[in-house]
């Protein structure tokens, strides 16, 4: 049976460690762009600019990257976890070196990608 769209039924979104607090503090432009690309990932779907990110395995932990005014944002989100769409990481690229991603914010995704699951364990018995 075809879903209508009146049953859309979007995942909800859970933030880990400061990442809810962190892209408050993005400009208005860039928060508008990540706010849509996770409203595409809570139904399922990948905007076009989140791009998986290099060493978690595929595509289940993807990057948004989004330049505005000279500089660099990115929001880190995962949809392995079935039932919700995790909010890893939100921040300000700062390195002028190259486009990767600095090995100390990679550290702090691998241990917020280890709390969502925790989370999500106890949320889905819940």
């Amino acid at each position: 049976m075809a879903k209508r769209p009146g049953d859309i039924h979007p995942k909800p979104v859970r933030w880990v460690g400061s990442s809810k607090a962190d892209l408050t503090g993005f400009p208005e432009e860039v928060r508008r762009r990540v706010g849509g690309a996770l409203w595409d990932a809570q139904l399922g779907l990948r905007a076009s600019y989140a791009k998986p990110l290099k060493g978690f395995g595929g595509a289940g932990v993807l990057e948004i990257v989004d330049d505005f005014d000279g500089d660099t944002y990115r929001a880190v989100y995962t949809v392995r976890l079935a039932g919700a769409v995790y909010v890893l990481h939100a921040f300000q690229k700062k390195s002028k070196r190259g486009i990767a991603t600095p090995k100390a914010e990679l550290d702090l995704i691998e241990r917020r990608l280890k709390r969502a699951r925790e989370d999500y364990e106890q949320w889905s018995r819940s």
